[in-house]
Order: C-alpha cells, then structure tokens, then sequence
C-alpha cells in the first residue's frame, strides 16, 4: 500500500495553501481551466496565497473538460521557458490530470503523449500541488491521469509513482458551484470508478464492503444534494466519497481493475466530445446489461449490496432510473443530439483495441454493447 498525497480536508483550508507552495520554491506554475476560478473568486483566493508568500506566478489556463495533450505539452514548454519549481493545479480532474502529465513533461525532452503510449518512461517530476473544484475523479490523491488525442480519436489512461501529487488542498465550499451538470457527473464518476474496481480480478471482501459503502454514500447524498446544490455538508459527504473512490482504497487485495467501461467511455468523448462522467452514465448500464448473463454471481452481489434486490434486471433498472433523477444520460441520444454513427464508434473501439482489462469484448460484443447505448 502506498498513497503519498497530504490531503487538506475543510472550510478554509487553502487558508495554508501558500506556505506549502513556498516550501518548494518562488517560480509557480498555475494551470487551471477556461476561467470559471476567476467568475467563483476561486482565482483571487489562490492568487492571494501565492502572491502573499513572494510566488513568481506564470499561468497557463485553458484546460479543457477532455482535456487535450496539445495543451499539456505547451504548458510543459512554458515551465521549461520558466525554470519553475513547483506546479499548482486548480480545477478538476482535467486541470489536475493535465497538470501531473505535465509534471514529468517539463523534465523531459519529449512530448507528452509518448508516456501516455508507454514508449518512454519519466525520469523526475516537477512537485504538483492541486486545489480541487470539483468533486469526481479521485485524481486528487491517486497516480493516474487521462488525456486525449483528438486528432487521432486517442484518449489514454496513465499511471506512476512520480505523478501523486505532494499535497491537495479540498474545501468542499469550492464545489458550491458547480453547476447541476457537473455535480451529477461527478456522482456518476465516483460511481463508476467504484463499479470499475468491484469487476476488478482478486477476492477481497472487506475492499467490496469498502466500495459497497462508497456508492451507498452516493446513492444517499446525491440525489439529496442535487435538490441543494448549495448545501455544503452535503458537498463535503460527496468530495469525500469521489476521493475514496479512486485513492487506492477500494483496490487493495485485488489484482486490478477491470476499467474497460472507462475504455468504451474514452470513445464517446473523443469523438462526441461526452463530458467524462457522462460517457460513464451512459455506457456502464448497458455493460452490465449485457454482462449480467455472462458474469451473474458478480453483477447479481452488486445490485443485490446496492438495492437489496436479488434480479440482477430489476437493480440495473433501479441504477439507471438513480442516474436519471441525477440527471446523467442513459443513452447516448440523451446528452447528444446530432448526427452520430454506431459503426464509426464501434471502427474507433476496434482501432483502438479498447476492451476491460478482466472481462473481454469481442468485435461482435462491441455492436451489441453499442446497440445498448444507443437504442
């Protein structure tokens, strides 16, 4: 077990923000997303700190919600220009998985995307603080970060040791925010890193007590919270659950995560440009539709722990109607409503040999994992 993140948890705790920062040196690299910090006073906040402690600020804003290896590596070339010393990252998982490939970008003489596809490996890494805004991914306190090739129609997942940041600052007041799309999308991320886990490969019944726990949480305060938005204890119970989705605590005495809905996922936002957690709401009913013959003891223990149902049909039917009173698409034509075709999705997946690390599709179960999301 080794999870090296200090997390910061409550009302006011960026309050030690600058102190941290200066711990590692004066040439600060900002990175957040298109500006929405600036509109929430997120933005003057964080500045504040910075600024208070002596910080030389370069920023690089911008980041997109899928975000793009274009932007990564240009914001690896300003740090270079700038000799900094550590990386702050604001925003949510696309700010904070940027800003850890960018990290190990800046020492490199490269660009991003050949970690990304496993042909180099990272030497060092600039130290990375993030101030989380948004309550999803888990990338606050895990070593994994996602970023895309649109031009390709690639998104990949990448992980190491280098990449944990030193510390993450979470004030769940910073999420009061997010808008009702958003806050639902987060609830169907945490929710899905969780189900990624219980389809993982490995026995181990106290870390599904664990997740079986997590997504009760969620099944709980999300619909709660969706009815009050700004409620900030409930803010906190859900910023606590996506962090305990993906820090490595669910994953202890397993051998992996099974992760091929995320995979199938990477492909709706790639090329429909689905934001992340609604590419998951969309794609993990259908995987389980047409999983629950093929693995019945594992989904049936799912829906069974969750709804206290024993068929397996009526559970998936209970958790897609709970994304739906969140607000998540169920289907693909709930979230985009122009042109697509299911044979150009199903020729990315097979380009891109996209497929679950435990339970395998073939091409065949592509279309029909397809025709599931999008009927």
């Amino acid at each position: 077990m080794y999870n090296p993140t200090r997390v910061h948890f409550g009302k006011g705790v960026v309050a030690g923000l600058g102190n941290t920062v200066s711990g590692y040196g004066r040439q600060v690299l900002l990175v957040y997303g298109k500006g929405s910090i600036k509109a929430n006073g997120i933005y003057d906040q964080v500045m504040g700190q910075l600024q208070a402690v002596g910080s030389v600020v370069h920023e690089y804003s911008g980041i997109k919600s899928n975000p793009l290896v274009e932007d990564v590596d240009l914001a690896a070339e300003l740090g270079r220009e700038k000799g900094v010393d550590v990386i702050v990252a604001v925003g949510g998982g696309s700010v904070i998985d940027s800003a850890k490939v960018i990290s190990i970008t800046i020492p490199a003489d490269h660009g991003a995307w050949e970690f990304m596809e496993g042909r180099r490996k990272p030497r060092a890494a600039v130290p990375l603080i993030s101030v989380l805004t948004l309550a999803a991914t888990g990338t606050e306190m895990n070593k994994f970060a996602v970023i895309q090739d649109t031009a390709n129609h690639r998104k990949l997942g990448y992980g190491h040791d280098l990449i944990y940041p030193r510390h993450s600052f979470l004030d769940p007041a910073y999420t009061l925010s997010v808008n009702a799309g958003y806050t639902a999308y987060g609830i169907a991320d945490l929710m899905a890193h969780a189900m990624e886990l219980w389809f993982g490969e490995g026995d181990a019944p106290l870390s599904d007590r664990f997740i079986l726990a997590i997504m009760q949480e969620a099944l709980e305060a999300g619909p709660l919270l969706m009815k009050e938005l700004g409620n900030y204890e409930l803010r906190a119970r859900i910023m606590y659950a996506a962090t305990s989705a993906l820090n490595g605590f669910t994953a202890y005495g397993k051998a992996k995560g099974d992760w091929g809905v995320h995979s199938f996922g990477h492909v709706l936002s790639v090329m429909y440009d689905v934001p992340h957690g609604a590419s998951l709401s969309i794609v993990y009913p259908a995987w389980l539709k047409l999983m629950q013959e093929r693995i019945p003891e594992r989904v049936g223990a799912l829906m069974k722990g969750l709804f206290g149902t024993d068929d397996s049909s009526e559970g998936i039917a209970r958790l897609e109607a709970f994304l739906l009173e969140l607000g998540c698409p169920v289907r693909l034509a709930d979230h985009y409503a122009g042109d697509w075709d299911k044979e150009a999705v199903v020729a990315v997946m097979e380009r891109n040999a996209s497929n679950g690390a435990v339970h395998k599709l073939s091409a065949e179960d592509y279309r029909l994992l397809v025709d599931l999301y999008f009927s």
